[in-house]
């Protein structure tokens, strides 16, 4: 089956995103296929490589890094959820003046049509709010 997964929880507000994370991840061990994971509203917050959480906590970011990495996922942030809330690729942060940039390596912005995309060409959409 073919997933796409649409993340709309803040990384460490709710257990929404490591919920996400999981899924993501027992999808993949299952032989599944992920289309794309989107990250929308609060859950833009997922790509933002400023996060340092403490030692005993899942650093949510690493671990989607890392499983983009492993199985070269498509992961997409909604350029203007993540530009509200100051997640920014180096492109945006020249664009807007900004002094710097965070967004994740692996994590890409682009707008709702990637999510539209999704939905049409994946057999289920999962969210986590």
């Amino acid at each position: 089956m073919k997933f796409s997964i649409l993340v709309m929880a803040s990384p460490y507000s709710s257990q929404g995103a490591l919920q996400a994370l999981e899924f993501a991840k027992s999808c993949l061990k299952q032989k599944h296929e992920i289309y794309r994971i989107f990250f929308y509203h609060d859950g833009v917050h997922n790509g933002s490589a400023l996060q340092a959480p403490q030692q005993d906590e899942v650093n949510l970011q690493a671990q989607w890094s890392e499983l983009q990495q492993e199985y070269n996922l498509d992961l997409v942030t909604c350029i203007a959820a993540a530009l509200k809330r100051g997640v920014i690729n180096q492109e945006e942060a020249k664009r807007y003046q900004k002094p710097a940039s965070n967004l994740s390596d692996g994590f890409e912005l682009s707008g709702l049509g990637q999510l539209l995309d999704a939905q049409i060409n994946s057999d289920q959409v999962v969210t986590f709010a």
